[in-house]
């Protein structure tokens, strides 16, 4: 059998699995909609290239599955660092190091400081003229910021281990995006000048941690009084799984207020805010001159590889990255 046709096989397989894989969902439509956000001069480019934007936001959870320090740049486990960490800890990477070590950091995560990172990125990329470079920072940074707008992505308590609540974390991040989308309100408006980006994704993280406990204590006050079944079991393509009932997520839902939906919405305003600041810090470079960008060969053989070294999962992950986001 040709060596090209096994490979195609694989490719197709990756692809079939990913379409149903839970939290991949919401990344995508961020960062589709944040397209929508941005002003004229930017979205000739970013229209041209939408199918890769979307497909490209979940490229960060396929490479935590190849690359050693991918992880830590999706959560920071703030209660790690004690009382008033959100209070105590620096805003910028080299004075974070200067006090606690890379080594250290990396093992509590690194959200905040790496979405500063990627939109420095970014904005060399402009200052560049590299469509590439935009391209593959602009996806990375919306799945990013759309991380730093998850509750559970600034606790150890990521999903609810340790609780006796496990599973929660797919059940906010992509069991409710995906039962409900269609009822959010997703006008977000235009994309807006961010004047400290730093400081701005510290923001998004205090905001998200605050969320925190009430996102744990309304699921627990929810399990112990719902008299429906938490689990129902639905096919997805080939494959039968086991997932929160829509009764009870509905019923979570409801008793979050909202909670979802304002998250979900602040995450397709604040990529789009980011991009446009990147843009803007760069000079705001004619994106139209971009605009017959086709990658090359070799880059569409780096965007196959990305997706077969994800099948092969050398990274262990945290226990609900196995089957979420």
């Amino acid at each position: 059998m040709p060596k090209r046709f096994i490979l195609l096989v694989i490719l197709i397989f990756c692809l079939f699995l990913m379409a149903f894989r839970w939290g991949f969902f919401a990344h995508k439509k961020i960062n589709r909609l944040a397209v929508f956000t941005l002003p004229a001069e930017m979205a000739v480019f970013y229209k041209k290239n939408l199918q890769y934007l979307t497909e490209a936001a979940v490229n960060p959870d396929r490479r935590r599955y190849a690359v050693a320090n991918e992880a830590p740049r999706h959560y920071i486990d703030l209660d790690d660092y004690g009382d008033s960490a959100l209070y105590k800890l620096p805003r910028y990477w080299s004075q974070a190091v200067a006090l606690w070590g890379e080594e250290e950091l990396n093992a509590r995560g690194i959200l905040p400081w790496h979405i500063h990172r990627v939109y420095l990125q970014l904005k060399e990329a402009f200052l560049l003229k590299d469509p590439d470079r935009i391209l593959r920072l602009s996806a990375d940074l919306g799945h990013y910021v759309a991380d730093a707008h998850v509750p559970l992505h600034t606790t150890r308590n990521y999903d609810g281990q340790l609780t006796g609540q496990s599973g929660i974390h797919g059940l906010w991040e992509s069991r409710l995006p995906e039962l409900f989308f269609e009822e959010y309100e997703l006008y977000v408006g235009p994309a807006t000048y961010l004047p400290n980006v730093q400081l701005a994704a510290w923001d998004f993280i205090k905001a998200s941690n605050q969320a925190v406990d009430s996102v744990l204590w309304l699921e627990r006050e929810l399990a112990t009084s719902q008299n429906e079944s938490k689990f129902s079991f639905e096919s997805k393509g080939k494959q039968t799984v086991k997932v929160y009932s829509e009764s009870y997520a509905a019923s979570y839902n409801n008793l979050l207020n909202g909670m979802v939906e304002r998250l979900f919405r602040l995450s397709i305003k604040r990529t789009g805010d980011i991009w446009y600041t990147a843009w803007v810090d760069a000079g705001q470079p004619d994106l139209k001159k971009l605009i017959d960008y086709k990658p090359s060969a070799e880059e569409l053989e780096k965007r196959k590889q990305e997706l077969l070294l994800w099948r092969e999962q050398t990274v262990k992950s945290r226990s609900h990255e196995s089957t979420e986001n």
